[in-house]
């Protein structure tokens, strides 16, 4: 059986400083204490036997593009991953704003009053270990018939004053351990929402980080679209020039007008989903849109993180706040079974009560006057038309349920590792490429400006060459902040580090953590 756990240990001297009343249910805590408790008694489900992350071993680093964010990568698999991972990518302005977004995000709050909720809530049942114990007082003024069959008082008074004090005191005794299970699954669902609130935690820092680079590369496109607007302009100037000489067609600086009104329409969606960034990025620190926080990122301003702690394979469902969360409502829903089971079984009460009744106030507490009483009852269910069955089913069936959905938990955590390290593997390949594309565009670009300027080819050319060199830009701008998105959402799926801190998660788990 389980030991009755935390403030229940400490009743027993209670009992013995309580009223004489208390020790009447002496008893009480030895049948407690070698009762039995019914049910599954529940253990940790055993960590997947899988050696790595992917199918194929992964390079031992990424590869490389000579520019800023295409730095190699290297995965290393025995490392742990560090509490603050966002400081890897060491922006001062991204630290901050992610603290900003710990200390005021209102999500945070509301996981954090969920979890005081649940501990309240398993500290309430465990006052069921106790006896209940209640005092009254009833004071009445009355009068009776006389005369009639019998007097109501002693003294024959018909008209009178009756005071009467009293406790009353009953104790549930858990033969069965039905309470013991019911505090066990609530202590779960209390585990599960410490994990919940370090999940949040998790979340709300990757969505910053995620937003942060999403911003920059809203910024680097908007730049890049404006570079190629400017040169879309300086060649439309050129061609109108060389029309006024009569060296082009009108034709050509019509198509020269159409392609630079095609590129200027490109630029007010970029501008429109960068407003609408930083209006996520305000809620996201807890703030309204108008009073949005004053860091603005770009992503030359971010390091791209070159060492990548992996952590074993094994460690994963120890790490991953959600799949924590799902093992404790597992755990939970077994003890949720115990619970069901007790409940088909005899119950034993003990009640008592003790106190005086008298006319006189002065008189109460006097020997003729005390009365008392010792009750026990056992109480068997029947027949209640198969409800007590019926919710032992539906608890065995929620147990599978659990189980179930915590495997599912275990398969996506892996999925989501694997789909990152996938993922960084190829954004550096394609950044190399887009590295090479872009210089390759802007060699194409200039050749084709020049030749142009000499009149020595038509200008569809010149407009093939615009065009490629704007969608380079704009690809290049992508394939960076795709690296650096894909290592925030790799440094998510390992969990985010909170172990790192040497305590277990929820409120101050650290000083450099203050949030919590």
């Amino acid at each position: 059986m389980s030991l009755v756990p935390g403030r229940a240990t400490r009743s027993h001297s209670a009992r013995r400083r309580g009223p004489s009343s208390l020790a009447l249910l002496a008893p009480c805590a030895a049948i407690l204490m070698s009762g039995c408790t019914v049910g599954p008694d529940f253990h940790r489900p055993a960590a997947p036997q899988v050696a790595g992350y992917t199918a194929e071993p992964l390079p031992a680093q990424t590869a490389t593009a000579p520019v800023r964010g295409g730095e190699v990568q290297r995965f290393l698999a025995e490392r742990d991953l560090p509490g603050e991972w966002w400081q890897l990518f060491r922006s001062p302005a991204l630290t901050a704003l992610v603290q900003q977004a710990l200390d005021a995000n209102p999500d945070v709050e509301a996981a954090q009053a969920a979890l005081r909720q649940a501990r309240e809530n398993a500290y309430a049942q465990e006052g069921a270990f106790y006896p209940n114990v209640q005092a009254g007082f009833i004071a009445s003024r009355e009068k009776n018939a006389v005369d009639v069959v019998s007097p109501t008082l002693t003294s024959g008074q018909a008209l009178f004053n009756l005071y009467t004090p009293q406790v009353f005191v009953s104790y549930a005794l858990d033969t069965w351990g039905g309470n013991r299970r019911q505090v066990e699954s609530l202590q779960a669902q209390a585990e599960a929402q410490r994990f919940q609130l370090e999940a949040t935690y998790l979340t709300l820092t990757s969505n910053v980080v995620a937003a942060s680079i999403q911003e920059g590369s809203l910024r680097a496109q908007v730049a890049a679209t404006r570079e190629v607007i400017r040169i879309e302009g300086d060649q439309l100037a050129l061609l109108r020039r060389q029309y006024e000489l009569g060296a082009v067609a009108g034709a050509d600086v019509a198509a020269q007008e159409a392609a630079l009104a095609q590129t200027e329409v490109t630029l007010p969606t970029l501008q429109k989903q960068l407003a609408q960034q930083r209006d996520l990025i305000a809620r996201l620190a807890g703030r309204f849109p108008s009073d949005e926080p004053g860091q603005r990122f770009e992503l030359d301003d971010l390091t791209l993180p070159q060492e990548l702690p992996l952590g074993l394979p094994s460690r994963l469902v120890e790490q991953r706040p959600d799949v924590r969360s799902a093992e404790a409502n597992l755990h939970s829903a077994s003890a949720q079974v115990g619970v069901a089971t007790a409940n088909m079984l005899p119950q034993i009460t003990l009640s008592a009560n003790a106190g005086s009744t008298s006319t006189q106030f002065h008189q109460l507490f006097t020997s003729p006057t005390v009365f008392w009483g010792l009750t026990a009852g056992i109480l068997q269910p029947l027949f209640e038309g198969g409800t007590l069955l019926h919710r032992k089913r539906a608890a065995d069936a929620a147990l599978e349920q659990a189980a179930a959905q915590y495997r599912s938990t275990v398969l996506t955590a892996f999925q989501n590792v694997a789909d990152a390290l996938h993922a960084l593997d190829h954004d550096a390949q394609a950044l190399a490429a887009a590295a090479r594309a872009e210089r390759a565009a802007a060699d194409s670009l200039a050749i084709a400006q020049r030749t142009m300027e000499l009149g020595a080819t038509s200008f569809l050319p010149l407009l093939v060459a615009q065009q490629t060199y704007q969608q380079a830009l704009i690809g290049l701008a992508q394939a960076r902040a795709n690296r650096y998105a894909d290592t925030a959402a790799l440094f998510q799926a390992l969990g985010g580090g909170w172990w790192s801190h040497g305590t277990a998660p929820g409120p101050q788990v650290s000083a450099g953590m203050n949030h919590r």
